[in-house]
């Protein structure tokens, strides 16, 4: 099959828990591509994304692992099935226009089951109205053009429609009250973002959880977390946001870790009904 340069984060994932799957057989790659009857150069660029691989191997692979969790290889042949019999999804429309990091989150959100987030001092990506995006990417260092500025902003915006999708997954939104009052454009951009808030708080698929400063401190406070949910549990992924940009994770200490941290960091939340009061009162302070 062709290399593909550079592979995708969802590409590298399945490669990823390929590998996964051999080590837990306990084979190395030259038993594993005896034993597949391929050679080992095939096995190393499968495991590390750089070449495809059909719904068919993968099957044969997890056969050959005796992998005994019938739902996780069924989960990795879809994977990758999709990409031979789905269209290109709409973030393939901004490659070589955003960041490949930025392509990689849409690609996780449009997948995924469910997602869990907290925000420290932005509002979640995908509960962002227009003119609060734009304030927010106005403040990128260094600065971008304004023809940077409206397809970014552009590919915010296309992001929110997963939650509008024919199966959108369910999100849990915990937002610390720093992001409730932390200002981004003008006084009345920022009433219409708390009301834009309190709008999506409504749909049926949307959960927003306010930990005020009155809580006090919670695991990761200095750091903003989203955990995606994947069909079965070891396909879950969790990003977060460093100096360098987003950062993917999906080793299973790091995904016990940060379920363990969002759960800790819930319990700090008011409920869904309060926090929509607590929402309201900060917009009548502004």
């Amino acid at each position: 099959m062709p290399v593909r340069k550079p592979p995708t984060e969802r590409q590298r994932r399945l490669g990823a828990e390929l590998r996964k799957m051999r080590e837990r057989a306990g084979l190395t790659i030259n038993a594993a591509a005896a034993m597949h009857h391929t050679d080992r150069t095939t096995v190393t660029n499968t495991e590390v994304g750089r070449i495809g691989v059909s719904a068919d191997r993968v099957r044969i692979w997890a056969a050959n692992y005796c992998c005994p969790e019938r739902d996780y290889a069924d989960a990795l042949v879809a994977m990758a099935r999709e990409r031979r019999i789905a269209e290109p999804g709409w973030w393939d429309e901004y490659r070589g226009m955003v960041v490949a990091r930025l392509l990689d989150l849409a690609e996780m959100e449009h997948h995924a089951v469910a997602l869990r987030t907290v925000q420290i001092v932005y509002m979640p990506g995908l509960l962002q109205c227009e003119d609060y995006a734009r304030a927010v990417i106005e403040e990128a260092m260094p600065p971008p053009t304004p023809e940077a500025l409206e397809r970014m902003l552009s590919f915010r915006m296309r992001r929110s429609d997963v939650l509008d999708g024919p199966r959108p997954p369910k999100g849990t939104f915990i937002v610390h009250e720093a992001a409730l009052r932390m200002r981004f454009g003008t006084r009345e951009v920022s009433k219409a973002q708390l009301a834009h808030l309190l709008k999506q708080s409504e749909r049926e698929n949307v959960m927003i959880r306010v930990v005020p400063f009155a809580a006090g401190g919670f695991p990761q406070a200095g750091s903003s977390t989203l955990y995606a949910h994947g069909p079965v549990p070891q396909l879950d992924t969790v990003q977060i946001e460093t100096a360098m940009g987003a950062e993917f994770l999906d080793a299973e200490n790091h995904l016990a870790n940060y379920r363990a941290v969002l759960d800790r960091t819930e319990q700090r939340a008011l409920s869904p009904a309060r926090s929509q009061d607590f929402i309201r009162e900060v917009a009548r302070q502004l």
